[in-house]
């Protein structure tokens, strides 16, 4: 389906018959990808002392299974400014509008000092004058471990602070990348990049989202695309999320 959409003084055509999953699912697995240090999620049917299993290949009319998982590090998710927060704050909340027009941007990490990192300069020559709610950053070199990575002690790349509020100054407000996090692995607990993207020092950005550890395919050229932000109703500061990428076909 063909569908157009009205933003501002634009009109868009998008195709909804091509969705573009840029979200990596939660498996119960040691290849599951994996941050911060806690074990793989857990995926384990319903047992009763007398020895009954809710599993159909135990015997069970049925399949009926608890899952346990940490939803900052076990795939996709969607968080709110609650993650960095003294008083509670739910994304399921917070996150009213699921529809934005998103530029997705491919960013080389940069070296600095023992680390790599995202700096308000590639930002800047990545989006030039475009103005959207939503940004989507690709890191180079983009291969499937992506996928099942183990990125715990690892020191993965991140985003400076002042790209970060570079970000926030645009308007962006929602960010979506493929790592782990915004910030360093250890940091001290500073989350610089968190705290600047949400202005925790000033008018928090209660709307604004950030999404982590998606995964954009390297077929997914750079450019505006129409983003469905759909995230699980977890009353928490954050949510296993599925973001959905459409193609823009006129702009």
């Amino acid at each position: 389906m063909i569908a157009s959409i009205q933003t501002n003084s634009k009109k868009y055509k998008i195709d909804f018959t091509k969705p573009l999953d840029i979200s990596i699912p939660l498996r119960a697995s040691h290849t599951n990808v994996s941050a911060w240090y806690v074990e793989p999620p857990k995926m384990e049917a319903v047992k009763d002392p007398e020895g009954f299993s809710a599993r159909v290949s135990d015997g069970a009319a049925f399949n009926f299974n608890n899952i346990s998982f940490n939803p900052h590090a076990h795939g996709t998710h969607t968080e709110c400014v609650g993650y960095v927060t003294h008083d509670f704050h739910s994304v399921n909340e917070y996150l009213k509008q699921f529809f934005f027009l998103a530029e997705v941007i491919t960013v080389a990490v940069e070296k600095l000092e023992d680390d790599f990192v995202i700096s308000k300069k590639q930002l800047q020559f990545a989006l030039g004058n475009k103005k959207r709610k939503a940004v989507v950053i690709r890191t180079i070199p983009n291969t499937t471990e992506k996928l099942s990575k183990q990125y715990s002690h690892t020191n993965p790349p991140y985003l400076l602070e002042d790209a970060a509020v570079y970000l926030r100054e645009k308007g962006v407000e929602h960010l979506l990348v493929d790592l782990p996090s915004l910030d360093k692995e250890k940091d001290d607990g500073e989350l610089l990049a968190h705290h600047a993207f949400w202005n925790t020092k000033g008018k928090i950005r209660t709307h604004a989202t950030v999404t982590e550890l998606i995964y954009v395919q390297n077929y997914v050229q750079d450019g505006t695309y129409f983003l469905n932000l759909q995230i699980a109703p977890f009353d928490n500061d954050a949510t296993p999320s599925k973001p959905i990428l459409y193609q823009v076909i006129t702009a």
